[in-house]
Formats: C-alpha cells, structure tokens, sequence
C-alpha cells in the first residue's frame, strides 16, 4: 500500500500516535511496533504506537515513505505519506 495518514491529537504530541487503519499493511505496522484497538463505539480499528510521530516518521522514512503533505484539523495533525512502489 503506498499511501499512509499519521496522525496525533495536538495535546499529544508525544504520542500516543494512530498510524493506520484496520486495512493498513500488517508488516508496515508490525515494524512500528503498532498495535490494534478498537475504540467503544466505533465500527472500525485503528491502529496505535506509544512513540512521539517524529519517531514514527523517523521510521517511515527509513523503509522508503516520505511525507507528501501535512495539515491540522480541529484538534489533530495528520501527515500523508507516499511510498513508491517498486
């Protein structure tokens, strides 16, 4: 999958950081030591890392992803990233 959202409350910016979604690839996730919740209420899961999102870019980076665009939204920051395929 070579698109990816980041993203972290603004309060919060030492984590914890939601790094994709119940369709995200399980080795991408599993190399940022993510783990899988599904919030009370919702229909859908997420998954979550304890690291600050300069770590998790930090790691992303370094398996090829890079950060197309970066925006705040109310209370979140959301980074998309790309990651070429081969």
């Amino acid at each position: 999958m070579p698109y990816m959202f980041v993203s972290t409350q603004i309060r919060l910016e030492n984590g914890p950081t939601n790094v994709g979604d119940e369709y995200s690839d399980p080795a991408v996730m599993n190399y940022l030591g993510a783990r899988k919740t599904t919030m009370l209420g919702n229909n859908f899961s997420e998954y979550h890392v304890d690291d600050p999102p300069r770590l998790v870019l930090d790691k992303l980076e370094k398996i090829g992803f890079r950060v197309l665009t970066m925006t705040g939204v109310g209370q979140t920051l959301v980074w998309c990233l790309h990651k070429e395929t081969e």
